[in-house]
């Protein structure tokens, strides 16, 4: 036993101290007690293959899903518009809407799928992520204190109750408890604990699509020489190919993209060609973007009877996405590297490089916008469009051409929806389903909706293991054999017997905060579940012992098996925000100190007033 608290020591010391990554801390921790004998081999590895590790990897991938398809932009776009430029306003918002939601899904789920909302929607919002991501965790933990199905604790209580004889919490009656510690907590970030929260720049700021097009239409004026041309019914273009007319020798001008005016009439024909080749058919009521000089087009219109068609938004920014980015092809910056190939080389804007499979939208050189034919020198820079496995695929070319930025960001950003979209919004309301109704085991729930996303195509299969967190899951499958020492060596029972001990002669509500401390205590280093194991018959045999209602000494410790804040191994959730919002060990200690406190009082004020003694 003393053992097992000198290296819970030790490690918390180290966590605090901050020179090794946390998921470092915690292996060191795991081998210490395989070295000094307290665990076994099966044991000290046990947490590797913990269901809620495995189900934490597989949320990773949900959430990716979710913002490779257009939710997690769109999402984090309205947030900003409801908040405004107001960063606490959004961290008001992101801790209400974990809440609500993890009183109906895990709350690993509920951060997993407002993860990455959260951190575009902070960045949007000229804020850090650091400031939205800890409110949202501790939310999420509060808000399992909303129904008996809100988080594990909870269920463990009510059927100790039962297994004893006693009436069991109904489903919405941790709800009185649980709505104003939820709304002590949005009061606490949005008036007090916003400035102790740490504005930590965790990597760059994300790129923006809207901030990326602004630039662009500076520096390279790309939105000049578009336009869009429908083909009518006396155009000899109808029924041919556009390779049979070659527009970029004959005419100067390049085709961009195509769309079909009656898709739906055709079996198996797509509303759009996103990259139109040579065999690309034209049919009548095509519409052609295109991309030249003013006169060129012109005698194109007149040549082929095509109608010019105006755009039908008054941004420009916003036309350029709409007709030139979506979730198959993209933009990015290309920069000519002193041996490219490409020097030399004159081609007209709107031009197909088809050994890279891109087109050349836009030119610079020596900040000037470049137009017409343009002979390639070393240092020029082009906005090129191609589809984003193309974009990520000319990385390989280092010795040919830069790609400035990251387009990968940049194809997250797109906020337009499509069929995948709704493949990954699908399964995400599966895995809700399947959750809420327990149908089967949250890992298992986790893994099948986390294929569907690889299988349909929501993540690319390549980007599988980048998507996960693995700091994250690392650190908390390390973490869960200290629990097991904890238990298997007795120190958490001898913990527990000693405060019911010591304080049972005393008045109730000392007992009763007592034992939501212990709990809150053990629950910063062990899994809620298992604290809560642990301590709801303890709770129980001490109030039956004085002769009171076991219930409100349950309640108690419910409530704070869910108020792991002081370390960011309390709960799963705390560890999926560690590294995405930057945060140390201490900032934890900082914000979640105060906050404890309160639920502590609040809890000794409410509960007896609730369930009597």
């Amino acid at each position: 036993m003393t053992t097992v608290l000198i290296i819970l020591t030790l490690t918390v010391v180290l966590f605090i101290w901050g020179k090794w990554p946390p998921d470092v801390v915690a292996l060191l921790s795991m081998l210490l007690l395989y070295l000094t004998g307290i665990l076994d081999l099966a044991e000290v590895l046990a947490g590797f293959s913990n269901p809620t590790v495995i189900m934490i990897a597989g949320l990773f991938l949900i959430g990716e899903g979710l913002s490779r398809t257009g939710w997690t932009a769109r999402a984090g776009r309205r947030f900003v518009q409801w908040a405004g430029r107001s960063a606490q306003k959004l961290q008001s918002l992101v801790s209400l809407g974990s809440g609500v939601l993890s009183g109906f899904v895990s709350n690993t789920g509920t951060v997993a799928a407002l993860l990455p909302v959260s951190v575009t929607a902070a960045w949007a919002a000229g804020s850090m992520p650091s400031k939205v991501l800890m409110p949202m965790a501790f939310g999420s933990n509060t808000g399992g204190l909303l129904t008996l199905t809100g988080t594990p604790p909870n269920i463990i209580v009510s059927n100790t109750l039962v297994q004893e004889g006693f009436e069991g919490f109904s489903f919405f009656e941790f709800s009185l408890i649980g709505l104003p510690l939820l709304l002590v907590l949005l009061l606490y970030f949005r008036f007090g604990a916003y400035r102790l929260l740490p504005s930590t720049k965790k990597g760059n700021k994300p790129a923006s699509i809207d901030t990326e097009i602004g630039k662009w239409i500076q520096d390279y004026s790309i939105g000049e020489g578009l336009y869009r041309l429908r083909i009518r019914s006396m155009s000899p273009l109808i029924g041919s190919r556009l390779g049979d007319w070659d527009f970029e020798k004959n005419h100067q001008v390049a085709v961009v993209r195509l769309k079909r005016r009656h898709p739906k009439r055709i079996q198996g024909i797509p509303p759009f060609v996103e990259m139109p080749d040579p065999q690309t058919s034209l049919r009548y009521h095509d519409i052609l973007t295109v991309k030249g000089d003013a006169e060129d087009v012109n005698r194109l219109v007149l040549t082929y009877s095509l109608a010019i068609l105006p755009f039908s938004l008054e941004s420009e920014s916003d036309l350029l996405k709409q007709e030139l980015i979506n979730h198959e092809v993209g933009l990015a910056e290309m920069l000519i590297s002193p041996k490219s190939v490409l020097i030399g080389r004159t081609v007209p804007l709107g031009h197909r490089l088809e050994q890279f499979g891109i087109q050349l939208i836009a030119g610079s050189r020596d900040n000037q916008a470049l137009h017409g034919n343009i002979r390639i020198k070393a240092g020029d820079a082009f906005v090129i469009r191609g589809s984003w496995s193309s974009i990520e695929a000319l990385n390989d070319f280092y010795e040919q051409v830069v790609i400035s930025g990251s387009p990968e960001a940049l194809e997250k950003d797109v906020d337009q929806l499509d069929g995948r979209s709704f493949i990954a919004l699908g399964t995400l309301l599966l895995m809700i389903a399947l959750l809420v109704l327990n149908v089967l085991p949250g890992s298992i729930t986790a893994l099948i909706c986390a294929g569907i996303m690889l299988l349909t195509g929501c993540v690319p299969i390549s980007k599988a293991y980048k998507s996960v967190g693995w700091s994250s899951v690392i650190m908390i499958a390390a973490m869960i054999p200290m629990g097991s020492a904890l238990a298997k060596t007795g120190a958490a029972q001898w913990a527990a017997e000693s405060l019911v001990y010591s304080l049972g002669n005393w008045h109730p509500l000392a007992l009763l905060g007592g034992l939501f401390l212990l709990t809150s205590l053990l629950s910063q280093t062990i899994n809620n579940s298992a604290t809560t194991v642990l301590m709801a018959p303890i709770a129980l045999m001490a109030a039956v012992g004085m002769d009171l209602s076991p219930k409100p000494f349950l309640m108690a410790v419910a409530v704070s098996a869910s108020t792991a804040f002081l370390t960011p191994v309390g709960t799963t959730t705390n560890a999926m925000v560690l590294s995405a919002g930057g945060y140390r060990f201490t900032d934890y200690l900082k914000v979640g100190s105060p906050l404890l406190l309160l639920y502590l009082l609040i809890s000794l004020t409410l509960i007896p007033m609730i369930w009597s003694f």
